[in-house]
């Protein structure tokens, strides 16, 4: 199974497992984690201030493989767009997943844009989607 992951922070594989139907297990999967570089509020991401978002994802996307790689799942990682629908389909585009999960923390600052749909996520790319809490 191919699972790409979209999360706001690392995320470890009991919380992978977890989101995860029936008696899946993440470490018989390839796991691509995409984490989308968004933005605290709508002035940074009108005014293209992309380094700190940028920056927050790609460690968010190291910190989230190397926990799942210590926990022997096999998993690669990148940044993505702000929009968290343009970072899936940007994956998608390499990485032919057969399951979404969605991490997303109830308390984040970095709400803006953040908010998806997964019933509309579902009908757009025709894979499962599943959304899960980081907390």
């Amino acid at each position: 199974m191919k699972i790409l992951v979209l999360t706001t922070e690392p995320v470890t594989a009991g919380q992978l497992r977890a989101a995860l139907p029936g008696d899946s297990n993440p470490q018989d999967a390839e796991v691509m984690v995409v984490a989308p570089a968004l933005h605290k509020n709508a002035l940074r991401f009108w005014v293209s201030d992309a380094d700190e978002a940028i920056a927050k994802a790609d460690d968010v996307s190291h910190q989230t493989v190397d926990q799942l790689g210590a926990d022997g799942v096999a998993a690669s990682g990148d940044t993505g767009e702000s929009d968290p629908e343009e970072a899936i389909e940007d994956a998608l585009k390499t990485f032919p997943a057969d399951r979404i999960l969605i991490f997303a923390h109830p308390d984040s600052e970095q709400r803006y844009k953040e908010d998806v749909d997964p019933d509309e996520l579902q009908k757009r790319f025709g894979i499962p989607v599943t959304q899960a809490s980081t907390a």
